[in-house]
């Protein structure tokens, strides 16, 4: 039998949807961010004062992203163990990998900020609300993981 790549594509974005839930769109952003970054990153080597592509460099930031991926792992950990501890006590929550959403989303922000870097080392001309608005957001995503440090 012949499968086509539609096919395929379907059942596996069907198979990460039923297993990722809720993450499954800031995770696919988060990959797709990585794999943008990633590409425009090589495009703009060249055109930096540090010199062109090196391999180590370029394996330091696969590395990275795949530790990105793993911090998303680390918060939807945090969110079973939340979630463990409220049932535990007799408490129903009904939010569901928010931590590990927040953080997707922290870094699909840092992921745009750096492509837009490279977009601009590459020579693109960027609208000027475009890179502002996205460390805005960025800033706005540090807040919620810094309530409460003030305390402390």
């Amino acid at each position: 039998m012949k499968m086509n790549v539609k096919t395929i594509i379907t059942a596996i974005a069907s198979f990460m949807s039923s297993i990722l839930g809720i993450l499954y769109v800031p995770v696919l952003l988060m990959v797709v961010c990585n794999i943008i970054d990633y590409i425009t990153g090589l495009w703009a080597a060249g055109n930096r004062q540090d010199g062109g592509i090196c391999s180590y460099r370029s394996m330091q930031g696969i590395i990275k992203k795949v530790t990105m991926w793993m911090l998303v792992v680390v918060g939807a950990i945090v969110d079973q163990l939340l979630l463990y501890a409220c049932e535990t006590m007799g408490y129903q929550i009904h939010l569901s990998f928010f931590v590990a959403c927040v953080v997707a989303i922290w870094i699909i922000c840092n992921e745009l900020i750096s492509i837009l870097e490279n977009m601009v080392d590459i020579g693109i001309n960027m609208p000027a609300f475009l890179l502002p608005l996205i460390k805005n957001l960025k800033n706005s995503m540090d807040c919620i993981g810094n309530e409460g440090k003030e305390d402390e």
